[in-house]
């Protein structure tokens, strides 16, 4: 925790470089990934602060839209698409994920009710040839595609498709060597960015 505290003091030294964020925040993309602590949107993209609006879920996952359940992710997708206005939504899982791994397994998640509940409300069963897979990519893979669709059913991500003013992406980051692929609809394959 020291060198946490330690970069926080340092930080806060420096007020100049964060005067024009006090202004607002006008980001391009609505990130969602997932909570892991070896994925950050901003070392991936290169972003600043102020440039990227970040979702950030268990199993980077979007649960279903339900007008009569609000959920704080549905309360994030829908300001950053109608308040914000963002141009681009990507969803990017990654490798090695333990919330994918968990379903694609069948884990016992009973030590975790949370979790369990979390996954089993909100995952559908990826489809996976080798749940061994450490990796577990193609599960990855497609469950961001899954995603992916499941934001097409949120009403303002709709309307704004059909607008032609948004742009759905499906991304997945190797935590193991930092590559990152991009969803190629054209050949239905992950290729590097």
């Amino acid at each position: 925790m020291q060198p946490l505290i330690d970069n926080a003091r340092m930080f806060g030294q420096r007020p100049e470089e964060f005067a024009r964020l006090a202004e607002g925040q006008s980001p391009d993309v609505l990130f969602i990934t997932c909570s892991d602590s070896r994925v950050v949107p901003a070392l991936i993209t290169g972003a600043r602060p102020g440039e990227l609006f970040e979702l950030r879920t268990a199993g980077n996952i979007v649960p279903p839209h339900a007008l009569e359940h609000p959920t704080s992710e549905a309360a994030t997708i829908e300001y950053a698409v109608e308040v914000l206005g963002v141009k681009d939504i990507v969803v990017c899982g990654h490798s090695h994920c333990g919330a994918v791994g968990a379903v694609v397994r069948g884990d016992d998640l009973a030590a975790v009710p949370a979790v369990r509940d979390w996954l089993a409300h909100a995952a559908d069963q990826p489809k996976c040839e080798d749940p061994a897979d450490p990796t577990v990519a193609e599960a990855v893979q497609n469950h961001v595609l899954a995603q992916v669709l499941r934001l097409r059913s949120y009403p303002c991500v709709e309307r704004r498709l059909a607008e032609g003013r948004l742009g759905l992406h499906a991304w997945f980051y190797e935590v193991h060597t930092g590559a990152v692929r991009q969803h190629r609809a054209e050949t239905d394959t992950f290729e590097t960015l």
